[in-house]
């Protein structure tokens, strides 16, 4: 079941263009690290810096790695102007919830996203993330249903991931 807000988000996505969703690449783990040193080395090395999406649960998906720098959202807005600084400009915004950067390194595309660590969204992320990791069942059920969304709609496929999302949630 989707939230209103969840439907409002998914509402603003492509129903044309088509997601490519490509087994997982070994070499992801080594650029992630590449990322956070760049970060730290900007940001200070107690930066927070956190991999996270397919790439992190080492399972198929869109071919890019999703990293996460959570702070407080009492330093959100100073976070976004560092962070475009390094990266640019943000690509979105949703203020004092996240802001998302793009990076490329080694040729793998890379979304990085600022974003409030009390907000829902990355408690529920950890959340999810850290039940797969102790339920690898669950993990190669996601991992199937990734599979199947190859060449969905963007709509489509961010539609049923957020609706598996949200089973697992309601479970925890």
């Amino acid at each position: 079941m989707l939230t209103k807000k969840q439907k409002d988000w998914l509402n603003h996505l492509s129903s044309e263009n088509k997601i490519n969703v490509v087994p997982y690449d070994p070499k992801c783990n080594e650029i992630f690290l590449k990322i956070k040193t760049k970060i730290q080395s900007s940001l200070g090395k107690t930066t927070k810096v956190e991999h996270m999406g397919a790439s992190s649960l080492g399972i198929s998906g869109q071919d890019e790695i999703d990293v996460y720098v959570p702070v407080s959202p009492s330093k959100f807005n100073l976070y976004i102007l560092k962070m475009s600084k390094i990266f640019s400009k943000p690509k979105s915004l949703y203020p004092l919830e996240r802001a998302r950067f793009k990076e490329e390194i080694d040729g793998k595309k890379i979304d990085l996203f600022l974003i409030n660590e009390e907000h829902d969204d990355w408690i529920n992320g950890v959340k999810f993330k850290n039940y797969l990791i102790s339920h690898p069942k669950d993990l190669e059920k996601y991992k199937k249903l990734k599979e199947n969304c190859n060449n969905l709609s963007v709509k489509e496929y961010y539609t049923r991931k957020i609706e598996f999302i949200n089973e697992i949630l309601e479970k925890i």
